[in-house]
């Protein structure tokens, strides 16, 4: 049985509650690397082989990680697939992306101070096609959005989204540990690179804070405490959202901006 096949068997309602971000992505991870079917609660068991349904607990790493990388790719294709019904004329403003009538079907805008044009011919960041399928989902789960409400600043922290407690963790190990341990001792160093993602200075009792857009619609706060050795404090970064953020990113995606803009500001250092 294929992924396609298997997906039939699922509410195809992108719920989350199997531990996937689509229903696609969890079929891939079933069929390709023994994942066990029964983690979707809603799943038509009626005509489902046998072997699916027990599924395997501990496939080998090494499958694993062709799966992942084979259930990225499928997702990212699903949802180049949906850019062909949208209308990015009417659309681009919704996401302050840009959209001309000589090029109807690009949107152009920015991700983490890189130029990216976006449409059904694909995605492309400086020009190229990114390496990693994870940004072309990223980006595309943007587009697919249809946009949402302006930020207001009104910040909040990853706990404080729904459905999030297996995020935070997340963000944390990716993105705000990664940068604290870089810069520590180094604050006048993340304040220069954060110039280079186009981040602007905010006004909170830090040491250091910038307003990161990570996306037109998508802003980041980064806050970052200096260590204090005699106080045994250490470095600490806390990345803040703005209240309707999941107007524009799923959860999977939003995580995943973060941990790039640590990749940019570690890859600039």
């Amino acid at each position: 049985m294929n992924p396609y096949q298997f997906l039939r068997h699922t509410p195809g309602s992108n719920c989350g509650q199997c531990g996937y971000p689509a229903c696609l992505a969890f079929a891939a991870a079933v069929t390709k690397a023994g994942v066990r079917a029964d983690l979707c609660p809603h799943l038509q068991r009626e005509g489902l082989p046998p072997e699916l349904l027990g599924g395997a607990d501990n496939a080998a790493p090494d499958a694993l990680d062709r799966s992942s990388e084979e259930r990225e790719l499928a997702l990212a294709a699903h949802l180049r697939g949906k850019m062909q019904g949208l209308n990015f004329l009417s659309l681009a403003p919704r996401l302050g992306a840009d959209c001309s009538a000589e090029e109807p079907d690009m949107l152009r805008f920015t991700f983490l101070g890189r130029p990216v044009r976006l449409g059904t011919a694909g995605v492309f960041i400086n020009g190229e096609p990114p390496d990693d399928p994870r940004d072309q989902i990223l980006l595309y789960n943007y587009a697919a959005s249809g946009g949402g409400r302006q930020p207001e600043g009104t910040w909040i922290g990853m706990e404080s989204l729904p459905n999030s407690i297996s995020k935070v963790r997340t963000l944390a190990v990716y993105c705000e540990e990664r940068l604290a341990e870089r810069f520590s001792g180094r604050a006048g160093r993340l304040t220069e690179l954060c110039a280079a993602l186009c981040a602007t200075p905010a006004e909170q009792s830090v040491d250091v804070a910038f307003l990161v857009p990570a996306l037109p619609r998508v802003p980041l706060l980064l806050l970052f405490w200096e260590a204090e050795p005699e106080d045994s404090f250490a470095a600490k970064v806390k990345i803040l959202f703005d209240h309707h953020v999941l107007d524009f990113l799923d959860l999977e995606s939003l995580v995943f901006a973060a941990e790039r803009m640590a990749d940019r500001l570690l890859e600039l250092d």
